[in-house]
């Protein structure tokens, strides 16, 4: 072990933001409670990790400042990227006045306060406002548009953060305000630089091995302040000991894994739900298995799971392999009898099975294709020898008159027309020529070709009149 170096829990003097809307945090009692996360937290832009993209030479935000003209912003991201760590230095850095509001915890009441203030200040000074609201996503429409007249008119830069899809949960007269800004979740190396400042700041190596230091960046799942938090937990732990550093198995019974991201009712749901399909469709098990069981792990009902394997049996199966629908059908019964976690191993099952399957959307396909068809000709109704015939009337009118019963017929086929009168014969199934559906085509082709010899038949029959027993001779004329 390195040896003892300064505490790292032990005040420290911070310089005061540059943003005098920010309190400076050098109060000893303050210090002596304040979260490592938070100590760590960067002074400068250049400190922030992970978000090269847009804090780099050419990054979004440096070619902003460089302008020197800041728009409102909307940081989508995952919890631990640093969100409200940019909202603070793009203050500093702009000249403006740091204010900051949770969507939580304020209501329009609370906001109707700081744009009073705003607008006093900027009259009063010229010193404009940016205004950080935290889970903004959570305010409702009425709130999210108390913020447009104050936007509009420069009281305030908005900066917003959320962890959630704008798209869905920010409306669009604020979105077309706001330019969005994506924060990527913090990678392995982003994190390591995290641990290695948090180390050089204490003057104290992390007392774990390299593979649990790999298994702590790995718990952190791209959450910088979840990662300090739990060195923070460890320096704890190990506080005066000399025991050996920490390996894995130690590592995890000391911290708790942090909760998958997964939202049942939000994007992370659509996206992961989309991965799973995507695999199935592309035929790789492996990546269909892992996205099956990050939904698992992250709280997806199973039931929803079995009912989108079943859609994508027939919708992206279909008759190349026509086991696989009562297969779907047989393993989302499976699970319903056993639950979880056993009847997931039938989830599981089915998963390798439409991964490896043939694949065709020819059904799909077709259906689609005849319900626009449907739509195109109306309310045609069916040709008159395959209408029902219930009553004396009925059959008076000729309702099924000439009807060919299909099993009396060679090979069971009459080749008769089933669609309306008048209508042209449409082909919506268009089967591929994998799996089973290999031998479907070669079914239908010859079915297709036995159709055109007894409409051939049948039309040279009608011509064969009792006035007309004899096919004309076009050499002689006709009386």
């Amino acid at each position: 072990m390195s040896p003892p170096g300064p505490d790292l829990f032990a005040p420290s003097a911070e310089p005061a933001s540059a943003s005098s809307g920010v309190k400076g945090r050098t109060g000893s009692s303050r210090a002596a409670t304040q979260p490592l996360a938070d100590r760590l937290r960067p002074a400068r832009l250049e400190d922030v990790q992970g978000q090269e993209h847009l804090l780099g030479g050419e990054g979004t935000i440096r070619l902003m400042l460089a302008q020197g003209r800041l728009p409102s912003l909307i940081l989508w991201g995952g919890p631990g990227c640093g969100k409200t760590t940019i909202a603070r230095l793009l203050a500093a850095e702009a000249g403006l006045n740091f204010a900051q509001v949770s969507a939580v915890f304020s209501g329009v009441s609370d906001l109707r306060k700081v744009f009073e203030e705003a607008d006093r200040r900027l009259e009063a000074t010229g010193r404009g406002t940016l205004l950080f609201v935290d889970e903004i996503h959570r305010f409702n429409r009425a709130q999210q548009d108390s913020f447009l007249p104050y936007v509009e008119r420069g009281t305030v830069v908005l900066v917003g953060a959320t962890t959630e899809n704008p798209s869905f949960t920010l409306n669009s007269a604020l979105l077309s305000r706001c330019q969005v800004l994506v924060l990527n979740r913090l990678d392995d190396a982003a994190l390591e630089a995290l641990l290695q400042r948090a180390e050089h700041e204490g003057g104290v190596a992390l007392p774990v091995t390299d593979a649990a230091r790999a298994s702590l960046r790995a718990m952190a799942d791209g959450d910088g302040r979840y990662l300090l938090n739990m060195v923070e937990q460890i320096l704890l732990s190990r506080r005066g000991s000399d025991a050996p550093p920490l390996d894995d198995q130690q590592l995890a019974r000391l911290l708790t894994r942090r909760p998958v991201l997964y939202d049942r009712d939000r994007e992370e749901h659509y996206n992961l739900i989309s991965a799973l399909h995507k695999s199935l469709r592309g035929s790789d098990p492996d990546a269909a298995l892992y996205w099956f069981a990050r939904m698992l792990e992250g709280g997806e009902d199973p039931r929803y799971i079995a009912r989108r394997l079943v859609r994508f049996a027939s919708e992206d199966v279909g008759e190349a392999d026509p086991t696989s629908l009562p297969l779907a059908q047989a393993a989302a019964q499976a699970y319903e009898r056993l639950g979880s976690p056993e009847g997931e191993l039938a989830l599981a099952q089915l998963v390798v099975h439409l991964a490896v399957a043939s694949k065709s959307n020819a059904v799909y396909a077709a259906y689609k294709a005849a319900r626009k068809l449907a739509r195109q000709t109306g309310s045609l109704i069916p040709p008159a020898h395959i209408r029902n015939a219930t009553t004396a009337l009925m059959r008076d009118l000729g309702y099924g008159k000439g009807y060919a019963y299909d099993h009396d017929r060679e090979d069971a086929f009459s080749g008769q027309n089933y669609f309306p009168d008048g209508m042209p014969r449409a082909t919506l199934y268009q089967p591929t020529g994998r799996g089973f559906e290999e031998r479907i085509a070669r079914r239908l082709e010859m079915l297709n070709a036995r159709r055109a010899e007894l409409q051939q038949a049948e039309a040279s029959a009608k011509e064969l009149t009792p006035e007309n027993p004899t096919p004309a001779n076009p050499e002689e004329p006709t009386t």
